[in-house]
């Protein structure tokens, strides 16, 4: 095939003529006595280049650096905002469960969704008040802030607890002397607990309790029993020391570092034992009964008025 033309026939038969008057047919934007690719000083792609086809010289990789940066920043900012983000762990709280130092991954698409935890999850939860007064403030530096920020390290700001969910709205949760801990009468099996610690703590600040965990919150205890200040030792604080659903900031699944402590976080098979929703599931059942038992009183009532004035009512119409 013959060298590509560029423009569109006349509608004639025979030759177009070049720019210029030149009989001769060539291609647009190459100079007479050039070839084809050698624009006037310019070494690098011509408009000649592209209309014969011949690819665009890429940009250098640290031209496109600043660009895959910023790209990884924005990632990086909407996946901590939206699906996953990591915490550090302070304290002993959730020992053995957790250690020191140990990172964890939380879980923040599925409460976007309506999901609400679950006995027996670790979660996250943002302070429902004065929780970690007195509590010594990290003082990261700048470049620990801004990785922070973006999700890529634990952010030092954010004024975060991790335990586990025991009982949620409508529970009943109760410990006497030592243990076992109770949800709605059934006794928790507990291997989580930290070795040589009891379930219940054998104290009067809050070690020995029974509450009804309010709707719209939950309430939590560490595995560290005897070294957590949770649910436990905050019920003279607005709340009973249950935690509001809407402060829950997702549910941690793994431990991501260090890799020796690489772990999933999943719920104890002593939460899905038969009966443990025994009550919860039977409220709607007698708030129902309850309900539908004035109506059939009155329907009745009703219906015997009915039926005696009606007696009456045949009862003169055939005297007379």
């Amino acid at each position: 095939m013959g060298d590509l033309a560029v423009g569109a026939r006349s509608g004639h038969e025979g030759p177009e003529e070049r720019p210029g008057g030149s009989d001769e047919p060539g291609v647009e934007g190459v100079a007479d006595g050039a070839p084809p690719g050698d624009d006037a000083g310019d070494g690098g792609s011509t408009e000649g280049e592209r209309a014969l086809g011949r690819p665009k010289k890429p940009r250098s990789f640290w031209k496109e650096l600043p660009l895959l940066i910023g790209i990884a920043l924005v990632l990086a900012l909407l996946i901590k905002s939206f699906l996953v983000q990591a915490f550090s762990i302070p304290s002993d709280s959730m020992q053995n469960t957790l250690q020191q130092g140990d990172r964890v991954l939380v879980d923040k698409l599925t409460p976007w969704f309506g999901s609400e935890p679950e006995r027996g999850e670790v979660i996250v939860f943002r302070d429902p008040g004065h929780w970690l007064d007195g509590e010594p403030t990290p003082d990261p530096n700048a470049i620990q802030r801004v990785l922070g920020w973006v999700g890529l390290m634990p952010s030092a700001d954010e004024k975060d607890l991790i335990k586990r969910v025991i009982g949620v709205a409508g529970d009943t949760v109760e410990c006497k002397g030592t243990g076992p801990v109770k949800v709605n009468g059934k006794a928790l099996n507990e291997p989580y607990v930290f070795a040589g610690n009891t379930p219940c703590s054998a104290d009067d600040q809050g070690g020995q309790f029974k509450v009804t965990v309010p709707q719209g919150k939950v309430w939590v205890m560490g595995d560290h029993r005897q070294n957590s200040l949770d649910s436990r030792y905050h019920q003279n604080q607005p709340g009973g020391g249950a935690v509001p659903v809407d402060n829950v900031v997702g549910r941690a699944i793994v431990i991501a570092w260090p890799p020796t402590r690489w772990a999933t976080l999943p719920k104890p098979d002593t939460f899905d034992q038969p009966g443990i929703n025994a009550l919860s599931s039977a409220a709607p059942g007698v708030l129902g009964l309850a309900g539908a038992v004035p109506i059939v009183l009155w329907r009745r009532r009703r219906l015997t008025v009915a039926a005696g004035w009606a007696a009456r009512v045949s009862g003169g119409s055939t005297a007379g």
